[in-house]
C-alpha cells in the first residue's frame, strides 16, 4: 500500500495542472491581504458616524470556499488524466487491486488538500487579523480563540471537496463533465436554490456542501446564500456523505467496468 501511496504521490506532483490548480487560493490569499489593506484604509477615512454601515465579510471563509473548489478541480484531475492518455491502463496493470488504487489516490489528494486548506484558511485569517489590527470593523472577528472552531470546520471540508470531486471523476470518466458538475454544485446551485420559495430556499440550502461547515459549528449562515437548519451532528454526518458516497460509487464502478 505504501508503494501504491508514493506512486501516486509522485505522479500528482509531476503534472503541472496539480500546480495551477493549488496556485489560485495562494493568489486569493494576496487579494485578501489587499483588500484588507484597502478595507483599513477606508476606514480610518470615515466618521464614526459612517463606520457603523461599513462592514468587511470574512476573507478566511470566501478564501476556505475557494480552495474547496480548486481542490474539486485537482481531484478530478487526478484521475481522468490518465483516462485521457489512456495511463490508467498501465496504472491497472501495475495495481490490479483497483479499490486499493482508488484508496491510495484519495488518500494522497486528500491529504494535500487538507494542507492547502490549513495554509489558505489559516494564513488569510491570521494576515487580516494583523492588518485589521483593533479597528472594530463590522464582519470582523472579535477574538481569535472564538473563531477557532469555524476555522478547522472550513479546513475540514476542503478535503470533502476534494474526495467528492475525485469519485465524481471515477463515475464520469469526463475532465469537463465532472468540473462543470463541481461549480455547478458549488456556484449555480446555491444561487438557484436561495431564489426559492420558504422554506424550501432554507432546508434545501441548508445541504448544501458550502452550508455544512457554519453548522457544524452552530453557525446560521447569516449574509449566505446557503441555510442552516441542521443540527451540529446531523450536519456533520451529510458532510462526510459529500466524499463516502461518491468514492463508495466510483469503488463499484472501477471493479466492475473496463478501464
Amino acid at each position: 500500500m505504501s508503494d501504491v501511496i508514493a506512486a501516486e504521490w509522485l505522479k500528482l506532483r509531476s503534472i503541472r495542472s496539480t500546480y495551477f490548480t493549488l496556485a489560485v487560493p495562494v493568489g486569493f490569499v494576496a487579494m485578501a491581504v489587499l483588500l484588507a489593506i484597502y478595507a483599513v484604509n477606508v476606514w480610518d477615512g470615515l466618521s464614526p458616524a459612517d463606520r457603523d454601515h461599513f462592514a468587511l465579510s470574512s476573507l478566511a471563509t470566501l478564501n476556505a470556499e475557494v480552495t474547496g473548489i480548486c481542490v474539486a478541480v485537482l481531484g478530478v484531475l487526478a484521475i481522468t488524466g490518465e483516462y485521457r492518455t489512456g495511463m490508467i491502463r498501465t496504472t491497472l496493470t501495475a495495481v490490479p487491486r483497483r479499490r486499493v488504487l482508488l484508496l491510495a489516490k484519495a488518500g494522497v489528494v486528500g491529504a494535500v488538500s487538507l494542507v492547502t486548506g490549513l495554509v489558505v484558511v489559516f494564513g488569510t485569517f491570521f494576515i487580516t487579523v494583523a492588518i485589521v489590527g483593533g479597528r472594530p470593523i463590522r464582519g470582523q472577528p472579535s477574538g481569535v480563540v472564538s473563531e477557532l472552531p469555524e476555522l478547522f470546520a472550513r479546513v475540514g471540508a476542503v478535503p470533502v471537496f476534494a474526495l467528492f470531486g475525485l469519485g465524481l471523476a471515477v463515475l464520469l470518466r469526463s475532465t469537463a463533465g465532472a468540473i462543470v458538475t463541481v461549480f455547478m454544485l458549488g456556484y449555480v446551485v446555491p444561487i438557484l436554490t436561495s431564489h426559492l420559495p420558504g422554506p424550501w430556499n432554507e432546508r434545501l440550502g441548508s445541504f448544501l456542501l458550502g452550508a455544512l461547515p457554519g453548522q457544524i459549528v452552530g453557525g446560521d449562515n447569516e449574509n449566505s446564500v446557503y441555510g442552516a437548519v441542521l443540527p451540529p451532528p446531523v450536519a456533520l454526518l451529510v458532510l462526510a456523505a459529500y466524499a463516502a458516497l461518491p468514492l463508495t460509487a466510483a469503488a463499484l464502478t472501477l471493479t466492475r467496468r473496463d478501464a
